[in-house]
Protein backbone atom coordinates (compact mmCIF):
# COMPACT_ATOMS: atom_id res chain seq x y z
CA UNK A 1 0.00 0.00 0.00
CA UNK A 2 1.23 3.46 -0.93
CA UNK A 3 0.19 7.09 -0.48
CA UNK A 4 1.05 8.63 -3.84
CA UNK A 5 3.67 10.93 -2.31
CA UNK A 6 6.85 10.41 -4.33
CA UNK A 7 10.05 9.95 -2.30
CA UNK A 8 12.48 10.67 -5.10
CA UNK A 9 13.09 10.86 -8.82
CA UNK A 10 15.54 8.08 -9.69
CA UNK A 11 17.60 7.14 -12.72
CA UNK A 12 17.37 3.77 -14.46
CA UNK A 13 20.88 2.31 -14.31
CA UNK A 14 20.44 -0.82 -16.43
CA UNK A 15 17.80 -2.99 -18.14
CA UNK A 16 18.12 -6.71 -18.84
CA UNK A 17 15.72 -8.75 -20.98
CA UNK A 18 14.56 -12.07 -19.56
CA UNK A 19 12.15 -14.19 -21.66
CA UNK A 20 9.55 -11.48 -22.21
CA UNK A 21 10.18 -9.90 -18.83
CA UNK A 22 12.67 -7.19 -17.89
CA UNK A 23 14.99 -6.67 -14.94
CA UNK A 24 15.36 -3.00 -14.04
CA UNK A 25 18.28 -1.76 -11.96
CA UNK A 26 17.59 1.67 -10.49
CA UNK A 27 19.74 4.11 -8.55
CA UNK A 28 18.13 5.07 -5.23
CA UNK A 29 19.38 6.91 -2.16
CA UNK A 30 17.49 4.44 0.07
CA UNK A 31 18.76 1.29 -1.73
CA UNK A 32 20.87 0.14 1.22
CA UNK A 33 17.82 0.28 3.52
CA UNK A 34 15.72 -2.01 1.31
CA UNK A 35 15.10 -5.67 2.04
CA UNK A 36 14.86 -8.40 -0.59
CA UNK A 37 11.16 -8.88 -1.38
CA UNK A 38 10.22 -5.37 -0.26
CA UNK A 39 7.73 -3.46 -2.40
CA UNK A 40 8.66 -0.27 -4.24
CA UNK A 41 6.31 1.63 -6.54
CA UNK A 42 8.07 2.57 -9.80
CA UNK A 43 5.99 5.12 -11.70
CA UNK A 44 3.14 3.86 -9.55
CA UNK A 45 3.59 0.18 -10.41
CA UNK A 46 4.27 -2.02 -7.39
CA UNK A 47 7.43 -4.11 -7.88
CA UNK A 48 9.40 -6.42 -5.59
CA UNK A 49 13.11 -5.97 -4.87
CA UNK A 50 15.15 -8.98 -6.02
CA UNK A 51 18.66 -7.58 -5.53
CA UNK A 52 20.33 -4.50 -4.09
CA UNK A 53 23.67 -2.73 -3.74
CA UNK A 54 24.61 0.27 -1.63
CA UNK A 55 23.28 2.68 -4.26
CA UNK A 56 20.86 0.70 -6.47
CA UNK A 57 18.21 -2.01 -6.43
CA UNK A 58 16.76 -4.39 -9.02
CA UNK A 59 13.22 -5.57 -9.74
CA UNK A 60 11.87 -8.30 -12.02
CA UNK A 61 9.05 -6.83 -14.10
CA UNK A 62 6.79 -9.53 -15.56
CA UNK A 63 5.35 -9.45 -19.09
CA UNK A 64 1.84 -8.60 -17.85
CA UNK A 65 3.15 -5.56 -15.97
CA UNK A 66 5.05 -4.43 -19.05
CA UNK A 67 1.88 -4.71 -21.14
CA UNK A 68 -0.22 -2.69 -18.68
CA UNK A 69 2.24 0.07 -17.77
CA UNK A 70 4.70 2.51 -19.28
CA UNK A 71 7.60 0.54 -17.78
CA UNK A 72 8.01 -1.19 -21.14
CA UNK A 73 8.86 2.20 -22.70
CA UNK A 74 11.58 3.01 -20.17
CA UNK A 75 15.17 3.26 -21.39
CA UNK A 76 18.49 3.32 -19.57
CA UNK A 77 19.01 6.80 -18.13
CA UNK A 78 15.29 7.63 -17.89
CA UNK A 79 13.86 9.20 -14.75
CA UNK A 80 11.23 7.33 -12.72
CA UNK A 81 9.18 8.11 -9.62
CA UNK A 82 9.89 5.98 -6.53
CA UNK A 83 7.87 5.40 -3.38
CA UNK A 84 8.39 2.77 -0.72
CA UNK A 85 5.37 1.10 0.91
CA UNK A 86 3.65 3.19 3.57
CA UNK A 87 4.27 2.52 7.26
CA UNK A 88 1.30 1.74 9.49
CA UNK A 89 0.76 4.60 11.89
CA UNK A 90 2.06 7.24 9.48
CA UNK A 91 -0.07 10.13 8.22
CA UNK A 92 -1.87 9.36 4.96
CA UNK A 93 -1.15 12.67 3.22
CA UNK A 94 -2.03 11.53 -0.31
CA UNK A 95 -4.71 8.89 -0.87
CA UNK A 96 -4.83 5.09 -0.74
CA UNK A 97 -2.75 3.81 -3.68
CA UNK A 98 -2.29 0.07 -4.22
CA UNK A 99 0.40 0.17 -6.87
CA UNK A 100 -1.88 -1.79 -9.22
CA UNK A 101 -1.93 0.16 -12.48
CA UNK A 102 -5.30 0.14 -14.28
CA UNK A 103 -4.02 1.44 -17.61
CA UNK A 104 -2.17 4.19 -19.42
CA UNK A 105 -3.24 7.69 -20.39
CA UNK A 106 -1.81 9.83 -23.17
CA UNK A 107 -0.72 13.38 -22.38
CA UNK A 108 -2.80 15.57 -24.67
CA UNK A 109 -1.80 19.10 -23.65
CA UNK A 110 0.02 21.16 -21.02
CA UNK A 111 -1.33 24.60 -20.13
CA UNK A 112 0.44 27.24 -18.02
CA UNK A 113 -1.42 28.36 -14.88
CA UNK A 114 0.74 30.98 -13.21
CA UNK A 115 3.65 29.08 -11.68
CA UNK A 116 1.66 25.86 -11.86
CA UNK A 117 0.75 23.76 -14.93
CA UNK A 118 -2.46 22.05 -16.02
CA UNK A 119 -2.04 18.64 -17.65
CA UNK A 120 -4.76 17.23 -19.91
CA UNK A 121 -4.77 13.44 -20.31
CA UNK A 122 -6.72 11.39 -22.85
CA UNK A 123 -8.32 8.55 -20.88
CA UNK A 124 -11.56 6.66 -20.23
CA UNK A 125 -13.21 8.80 -17.54
CA UNK A 126 -15.48 6.07 -16.16
CA UNK A 127 -13.87 6.26 -12.71
CA UNK A 128 -12.82 9.91 -12.94
CA UNK A 129 -14.77 12.57 -11.03
CA UNK A 130 -14.02 16.24 -10.52
CA UNK A 131 -12.24 16.86 -7.19
CA UNK A 132 -11.64 13.12 -6.89
CA UNK A 133 -8.25 11.43 -6.63
CA UNK A 134 -6.11 9.70 -9.23
CA UNK A 135 -2.56 8.32 -9.22
CA UNK A 136 -0.50 9.39 -12.25
CA UNK A 137 2.89 7.64 -12.46
CA UNK A 138 2.30 6.94 -8.77
CA UNK A 139 1.64 10.60 -7.87
CA UNK A 140 -1.48 11.34 -5.82
CA UNK A 141 -3.28 14.17 -7.63
CA UNK A 142 -6.68 15.85 -7.48
CA UNK A 143 -8.77 15.97 -10.65
CA UNK A 144 -9.52 19.58 -11.58
CA UNK A 145 -11.74 18.93 -14.60
CA UNK A 146 -13.36 16.15 -16.62
CA UNK A 147 -14.60 15.98 -20.21
CA UNK A 148 -15.97 13.05 -22.22
CA UNK A 149 -12.65 11.42 -23.07
CA UNK A 150 -10.10 13.31 -20.99
CA UNK A 151 -9.39 14.78 -17.58
CA UNK A 152 -7.27 17.58 -16.14
CA UNK A 153 -4.98 17.93 -13.14
CA UNK A 154 -3.38 21.12 -11.85
CA UNK A 155 0.19 20.52 -10.69
CA UNK A 156 1.91 22.90 -8.30
CA UNK A 157 5.61 23.79 -8.70
CA UNK A 158 6.69 21.65 -5.73
CA UNK A 159 5.12 18.53 -7.27
CA UNK A 160 6.75 19.29 -10.61
CA UNK A 161 10.12 19.66 -8.91
CA UNK A 162 9.82 16.44 -6.89
CA UNK A 163 8.43 14.13 -9.62
CA UNK A 164 9.08 13.13 -13.21
CA UNK A 165 6.05 15.12 -14.39
CA UNK A 166 8.57 17.88 -15.09
CA UNK A 167 9.94 15.76 -17.96
CA UNK A 168 6.59 14.88 -19.60
CA UNK A 169 5.96 15.94 -23.19
CA UNK A 170 2.83 15.97 -25.32
CA UNK A 171 2.17 12.42 -26.55
CA UNK A 172 3.88 10.69 -23.60
CA UNK A 173 2.07 7.85 -21.82
CA UNK A 174 1.65 7.73 -18.04
CA UNK A 175 0.46 5.01 -15.65
CA UNK A 176 -3.00 5.53 -14.17
CA UNK A 177 -4.42 3.96 -11.01
CA UNK A 178 -8.06 4.81 -10.47
CA UNK A 179 -9.42 5.56 -7.02
CA UNK A 180 -10.06 2.21 -5.30
CA UNK A 181 -13.30 3.51 -3.76
CA UNK A 182 -14.70 4.36 -7.20
CA UNK A 183 -14.03 0.79 -8.33
CA UNK A 184 -15.72 -0.70 -5.25
CA UNK A 185 -18.77 1.52 -5.72
CA UNK A 186 -19.04 0.49 -9.37
CA UNK A 187 -18.82 -3.18 -8.33
CA UNK A 188 -21.59 -2.89 -5.77
CA UNK A 189 -23.83 -0.96 -8.13
CA UNK A 190 -23.38 -3.66 -10.78
CA UNK A 191 -24.33 -6.30 -8.22
CA UNK A 192 -27.39 -4.26 -7.32
CA UNK A 193 -28.52 -4.41 -10.97
CA UNK A 194 -29.38 -8.02 -10.21
CA UNK A 195 -32.95 -7.74 -8.89
CA UNK A 196 -32.27 -10.51 -6.38
CA UNK A 197 -29.66 -8.29 -4.72
CA UNK A 198 -30.52 -5.19 -2.75
CA UNK A 199 -27.90 -2.63 -1.78
CA UNK A 200 -28.89 -2.03 1.82
CA UNK A 201 -27.36 -2.21 5.31
CA UNK A 202 -27.70 -6.01 5.47
CA UNK A 203 -25.95 -6.46 2.11
CA UNK A 204 -23.10 -4.18 3.16
CA UNK A 205 -22.65 -6.03 6.46
CA UNK A 206 -22.50 -9.37 4.61
CA UNK A 207 -19.71 -7.98 2.44
CA UNK A 208 -17.56 -6.66 5.26
CA UNK A 209 -18.70 -3.04 5.52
Amino acid sequence: MFTGLIEQIATVKNIEHASGAKIFEIYASFASDLKIGESVAINGACQSVIKKTKDSFSVFCMKESLMRTNLDFIKRGDKVNLERAMLLGSRLDGHIVQGHVDGMAKLKNIYPQGEAKVFEFEYDTKYIVQKGSVAINGISLTISGVSENSFYVSVIPQTLEKTNMQFLKQGDFVNIENDIFAKYIEKFLSLNDNKSQKLDEAFLRENGF
